[in-house]
């Protein structure tokens, strides 16, 4: 290599931060067992009865930061990735890690068309007035 500063470029990009970091940070993985059901509106849940995810040696900073931030609101995978500034693909993965250890959930937004329709709300609520 030449002392011309090429060898950084390679490895950093001014706009985008590190390019090692993120896959580093997943040891290398880009799927997890549970990315089958992580898409972007996927929302995680810190578990109820989850334990300190900083007595385990085996998570990461991220994973910790992941954990608070779904015990106090849960969160998408997209709102994690903003908040975290990694690519969606990263949190993907460590979420799958979370969810094996059993720390967090991944629960689904229920779909527009499977809400029930205005009109029988409000049929169900004229009714029980009646009451």
């Amino acid at each position: 290599m030449s002392g011309d500063g090429q060898g950084r470029n390679h490895w950093f990009d001014d706009e985008a931060g590190p390019v090692v970091r993120p896959y580093a940070m997943t040891r290398g993985r880009t799927t997890s067992p549970a990315q089958h059901r992580l898409d972007l509106i996927a929302v995680v849940v810190t578990e109820p009865d989850a334990g300190d995810p900083e007595t385990d040696p085996t998570l990461s900073p991220e994973h910790v930061e992941i954990v608070g931030l779904c015990r106090d609101e849960p969160q998408s995978v997209a709102e994690l990735a903003a908040e975290l500034e990694l690519p969606v693909g990263v949190v993907r993965v460590l979420v799958g890690d979370l969810v094996h250890t059993e720390l967090v959930h991944v629960t689904r937004p229920v779909p527009p068309a499977e809400l029930p329709d205005e009109s029988i709300l409000r049929d169900v609520i004229n009714g029980l007035r009646a009451l």
